[in-house]
């Protein structure tokens, strides 16, 4: 598989329809802007309408916003129902939004801000937009994790909320492996309509905005040496393009830069970590996010 895959090998996405989450900004944003230039009918699901908007107007292409707060599992359901009502078929559901590295914070929903951004945000998202996607043949799901996913990273089911203690770096960890375990369970879940596919996608370190809420010191590292290390936005954005467009994807792969570490480069299939295949452990994170989000899917 060629480790040179650019913007230049998206296809034609006329007649398509993307909905991009967190897609003002960073990767979203050069998401929906190479999907919108390729011809796809793009929404931005974002939080700020007036960021939204902004970014919109930076785009060429049929580009609208829709307001999201991952956040709030009420605002997911009132942005699922305009969706439904404004697009019968979705061709592309891209599971981007994100936050990193928060103090202690909850949603409004009572879950630990990363995870409930993160994972169950995008979880109740998907489960209630995903009988729009069934119908309709070469849909995808794609949802993007992260290298965090290794880092002090498990599904602590005793503690999801991490109300007994908190760590910034390891509540990260396992909102990011929760992500990749979702998208394995959801291609299981899929592979019998032989419709719609699960993927993943991670952008390497990318220089983008996701380190704003990281301690102090660690912003300061990050500013000296992100310009040695990090890749663009636009760089970052291609796994999550590749895995949402090439014709060759497969469900439950997951892309990320070909790199040394998978830091940068072009897009190609990687693996995850080995617990992130744990079959029981996908399982039983699905049924406890039903629960906690009132979502049950249709498949």
């Amino acid at each position: 598989m060629s480790s040179q895959w650019t913007q230049a090998h998206v296809p034609d996405q006329h007649g398509r329809v993307a909905v991009v989450t967190g897609a003002n900004t960073g990767l979203g944003f050069e998401t929906a802007r190479v999907l919108a230039e390729h011809g796809a009918t793009v929404v931005l699901a974002v939080r700020d309408i007036a960021k939204g908007r902004a970014a919109a107007a930076r785009i060429h292409g049929d580009v609208t916003v829709q307001e999201l707060d991952l956040t709030s599992l009420e605002s997911v359901r009132s942005a699922v129902a305009e969706l439904r009502a404004e697009h019968p078929r979705i061709d592309l559901l891209i599971n981007n939004a994100g936050v990193m590295y928060t103090p202690k914070q909850t949603t409004h929903d009572g879950f630990e801000m990363q995870f409930g951004t993160n994972h169950l945000g995008h979880f109740a998202l998907t489960g209630l937009l995903l009988d729009h996607l069934l119908p309709v043949p070469g849909s995808r799901v794609v949802t993007v994790s992260s290298t965090g996913h290794r880092i002090r990273a498990a599904i602590h089911f005793d503690d999801l909320q991490w109300d007994r203690s908190y760590s910034r770096t390891a509540a990260y960890g396992q909102a990011k492996l929760a992500n990749l375990m979702f998208t394995y369970e959801l291609q299981r879940r899929l592979a019998s309509r032989g419709t719609t596919v699960a993927v993943a996608a991670h952008p390497g370190v990318s220089n983008t905005e996701l380190v704003r809420n990281a301690p102090a010191p660690l912003r300061v590292v990050a500013d000296r040496v992100a310009p040695l290390v990090t890749q663009s936005a636009a760089m970052g954005a291609l796994p999550t393009l590749r895995a949402a467009t090439d014709p060759a994807v497969l469900g439950g792969q997951y892309y990320g830069p070909g790199g040394l570490g998978e830091v940068r480069g072009h897009p190609e299939v990687v693996a995850s970590s080995p617990q992130s295949y744990d079959a029981d452990i996908q399982q039983r994170l699905w049924d406890v996010s039903e629960e906690l989000t009132k979502v049950e899917f249709p498949v």
